[in-house]
């Protein structure tokens, strides 16, 4: 299945120069999404795979689906302030600040092994955050995968050390 076919590219959006990838049209389409999520969960079946995690919030549209079809659970990373439980917080740099990402401090046992779906791989800081908090509850991230990839951003150069897959690649 050609998957660029079902995803709009709007121009200029959110702001001039950016070329937005809408995935809301894939997942409008039923064969287009299902076949989405079959290739997450046949990518990841012979990883022993004992959680989904999913960053916000883009993350919980496919993550929770694979975790359904893998029979696993599934974990949110939220942004501050956002998960009511006590939380390990990760704080990365942005090109201008700082942003930072959340889980349950019980939300992971040592020893797990995780799979993180997210929809889009652009530079990695949200990936890269959401690993060292996967790490630092002592799990292990086994495998990324992604809808889109965004090449020339270098997302894949800056998760180097972790296994990625993504479906679609964007180069410009």
């Amino acid at each position: 299945m050609n998957l660029k076919d079902k995803i709009r590219v709007i121009e200029g959006f959110p702001t001039e120069g950016i070329s937005f990838k809408d995935i809301t049209t894939l997942m409008q389409d039923k064969d287009a999404y299902v076949y989405v999520v079959n290739q997450f969960i046949d990518y990841l079946k012979n990883k022993e795979v004992d959680v989904i995690l999913g960053p916000e919030a883009r993350g919980f549209l496919f993550g929770s689906a694979v975790a359904y079809g893998m029979g696993v659970g599934f974990v949110p990373v939220r942004k501050p302030g956002k998960l009511p439980a006590e939380t390990e917080r990760f704080e990365y740099d942005l090109e201008y600040g700082q942003d930072a990402l959340e889980i349950h401090k019980d939300a992971l046992k040592p020893g797990m092994k995780v799979a993180v779906v997210d929809d889009l791989l652009a530079t990695g800081g949200t990936m890269f955050a959401s690993a060292k908090l996967v790490e630092q509850l002592g799990a292990e991230v086994v495998a990324m995968e992604f809808l889109i990839e965004l090449t020339e951003l270098g997302g894949r150069e800056r998760l180097k050390e972790y296994d990625i897959m993504s479906l679609v690649q964007y180069d410009h």
